[in-house]
């Protein structure tokens, strides 16, 4: 998958808001591609935009709630939709569509990946949880006689 959108028909008439001039998904899907008019560029990983979704099952309502995404290391990106003026809609393969992903919050994906990424981690070891899916293992049987 080597996707781009083209997001300059997404400008806003607000002057201090950063568009990216180029998003493309690279990888197969696994990372996403943007590049901005003013020198900013940066390659984000499907895995962290899935864990930073602004979606309201991940950051609940007005800050409230919201759940830790946990075995998401495999994720893929199947779809980036422009949202009006002002954002990316991202689908990813686990089914989660739901996060509308404005031009300030990617910049801030960008601009604080570092720090973003080693808070999750540190959720997930608080959490005892883990970056690999969930495996199920289940035990087959012979039916009863």
């Amino acid at each position: 998958m080597n996707d781009e959108v083209n997001s300059n028909e997404s400008k806003t008439p607000d002057a201090d808001t950063k568009v990216p001039s180029k998003i493309a998904v690279h990888d197969q899907g696994r990372a996403m591609h943007l590049e901005y008019d003013d020198g900013l560029s940066a390659t984000l990983k499907a895995e962290y935009l899935r864990i930073e979704s602004p979606s309201a099952e991940v950051k609940g309502h007005a800050g409230v709630g919201g759940t830790l995404p946990t075995g998401k290391r495999h994720v893929k990106i199947t779809a980036v939709k422009p949202v009006g003026y002002y954002a990316v809609a991202i689908h990813f393969d686990d089914g989660h569509d739901s996060g509308i992903y404005t031009w300030e919050h990617l910049r801030h994906l960008i601009r604080q990946e570092k720090r973003l990424w080693a808070d999750y981690e540190k959720k997930l070891r608080e959490q005892g949880a883990g970056r690999e899916p969930d495996v199920q293992i289940i035990r087959m049987m012979d039916p009863p006689k």
